[in-house]
């Protein structure tokens, strides 16, 4: 009885617990490339278990590094931001694409690609810090 009385009536889901407002590519960049290491990794090993794992983990830091690049685009880039560099929203879309591209590949050189794109979003990103 009193475990119902004192639910909480509403239930509610954020990114993080506080809107702390600390925002940086670089968590994105350190995932993907743990993504492009492990298929590197994969390709110098020939032991099917070895690879089994290396398949889950560069899975994982992709989905990892996806997350934090929607991140910035839905809650640290603003209009200001997306009318003073007008290809933010392609860049972004064409980040997320490549990071789905070396998820589904053993291939270093689609890891090579997030990153490559992932670079740009840093500049962009630390544009704005100055401005």
């Amino acid at each position: 009885m009193f475990s119902r009385l004192f639910a909480p009536r509403i239930t509610v889901h954020a990114h993080c617990d506080l809107p702390c407002g600390v925002y940086d590519p670089a968590q994105a960049r350190i995932e993907a490339e743990s993504v492009k290491a492990t298929q590197e990794k994969y390709q110098a090993n020939d032991d099917p278990h070895f690879r089994a794992r290396a398949i889950v983990i560069k899975e994982e830091r992709a989905e990892l590094a996806k997350h934090h690049v929607s991140v910035l685009w839905s809650d640290y880039f603003k209009a200001p931001h997306f009318e003073k560099y007008p290809e933010l929203h392609t860049l972004v879309n064409d980040t997320l694409k490549a990071l789905s591209a070396a998820k589904a590949s053993t291939d270093p050189a689609t890891g090579q690609k997030a990153l490559d794109l992932i670079a740009e979003i840093d500049k962009i990103f630390w544009e704005t810090k100055k401005a």
